[in-house]
């Protein structure tokens, strides 16, 4: 390429970065608990999604504050990812999260200094509208739900902003223009079953130097984003359908009687053998010649039983549809309403793929690699990932991978041979047990 070729090229891919750059928002999305926990991210787009990877270097610096108690702001500990910023939330509860990106200087028709206030909100309504704005944030955008309307009150250093624009943006990047009264309030009314970002402007006639260059004025721009309405009720039938379709094609135990088997394995290079006897019932009962085998073999050999007895009804679950992501090749997120383990999986191909849950003060994720088919045409799981995660920060602490193997008696897939490989900073241990000998116990 020629030098003036070469130069050219590189003025329109600059033009290009700073059009890109006027045309994208900074927004804030609060997602749903699933892997690793419930998240807030930030992107760089035309909306709350599908962040730009080129321009994520240029607001790695964002910070974001979160505020559950109204007035009360705690900074999150933000992480660069590929195409977004990502921060950890707890499972449960209404939040507001803010932030600040001071982007740079830009030059257009005049130089300007670009600045960036994302906002985005989930939970009850009236605790929503209890939160306060942030002191230190120059241009934010205050909501306030009553029944199906939204009312935002523009704030420019906690002055309402009077006749300002706000533009909303739909999950079909639908436009709709909002002019704020008298008082900076304009109310709105929108759609409900999908996920809004609003934008709006203010430019400050002052001039100065940021990076060493100066510029004539400062643009800023507030977004706020939230799903509509913030909390929604009952559940959604396909949701519940898929999830049931995939809970009747996995191999269950039925008119079980209960097995003995001889068992044999090692736990942290400790070897053991023993039998084992699981009732009727699903209670594990145990003699192993190596006592500190013992919680670990009934623990595994429990999670067992749970998840291969037979359900006895009960109402159906309440299930919803967490988010619109269609392609993710672990399938659906499907999120349970109500329960204390803010559950959510994903199904896919009638097989449960994922299952994430809270369990205090940590979050964890089953992963499953692969599922193999019995004689009667329903799975089994082959291969799973267990992780878990610090539900506060996020941090991963260790990580299991599990390998099942069955042996088909009668009608029956009992299991013959588990091991679990752990990984942590501890270290990677190893454990399994191989059972043998099955015989089913005759019905009492």
């Amino acid at each position: 390429m020629s030098k003036h070729r070469l130069i050219t090229a590189l003025l329109l891919l600059v033009t290009l970065v700073a059009a890109q750059a006027q045309a994208h928002f900074l927004f804030i999305r609060i997602g749903p608990h699933a892997e690793a926990g419930r998240g807030v991210e930030v992107f760089f787009s035309e909306r709350a999604e599908a962040g730009d990877p080129l321009f994520v270097p240029k607001i790695a610096h964002t910070r974001l504050w979160m505020q559950e108690t109204p007035g009360k702001f705690q900074p999150l500990d933000v992480r660069q990812a590929t195409d977004r910023l990502r921060a950890f939330l707890p499972c449960r509860g209404a939040v507001s999260v803010v932030g600040e990106c001071e982007y740079g200087v830009l030059q257009r028709d005049v130089a300007f200094l670009l600045q960036y206030y994302p906002k985005a909100i989930a939970g009850d309504a009236a605790k929503i509208n209890a939160m306060q704005a942030r002191p230190s944030i120059p241009l934010e955008i205050m909501p306030r739900i009553d029944g199906k309307k939204i009312t935002f009150t523009v704030l420019h250093q906690g002055k309402p902003l009077p006749n300002t624009k706000l533009t909303t943006v739909d999950d079909d990047l639908v436009n709709e223009e909002l002019t704020t009264d008298k008082s900076g309030q304009v109310t709105w009314s929108p759609e409900p079953g999908g996920h809004y970002c609003v934008y709006t402007s203010h430019i400050l006639k002052e001039a100065g130097k940021k990076d060493d260059r100066s510029y004539v004025e400062i643009r800023r721009f507030a977004t706020i984003a939230f799903h509509w309405p913030l909390v929604r009720d009952g559940a959604d039938p396909e949701a519940v359908a898929m999830f049931q379709k995939a809970i009747a094609a996995r191999a269950a135990w039925k008119s079980f009687p209960g097995f003995t088997a001889k068992i044999e394995g090692s736990v942290d290079g400790r070897f053991f053998t023993g039998k084992v006897k699981i009732d009727e019932e699903g209670s594990v009962d145990m003699k192993l010649d190596e006592e500190t085998a013992s919680e670990w073999v009934e623990s595994q050999l429990g999670s067992i039983v749970l998840h291969r007895m037979a359900s006895s009804g009960g109402p159906p679950p309440v299930l919803r549809f967490a988010d619109q992501d269609v392609a993710n090749p672990l399938g659906r997120l499907l999120t349970f309403v109500g329960g204390t383990f803010a559950s959510s999986y994903r199904v896919r191909d009638n097989q449960i793929m994922v299952v994430n849950r809270n369990i205090g003060k940590q979050n964890f994720t089953i992963t499953v690699l692969d599922n193999t088919r019995n004689q009667d045409n329903q799975y089994l799981p082959r291969s799973y990932v267990v992780r878990y995660w610090d539900a506060q920060t996020g941090k991963l602490d260790r990580t299991q991978t599990v390998l099942n193997r069955w042996q088909r008696v009668g009608t029956l897939d009992l299991p013959s041979e588990l091991v679990q490989i752990s990984s942590s900073a501890a270290g990677l241990t190893t454990r399994r047990f191989q059972l043998s000998n099955h015989k089913l116990l005759g019905k009492k």
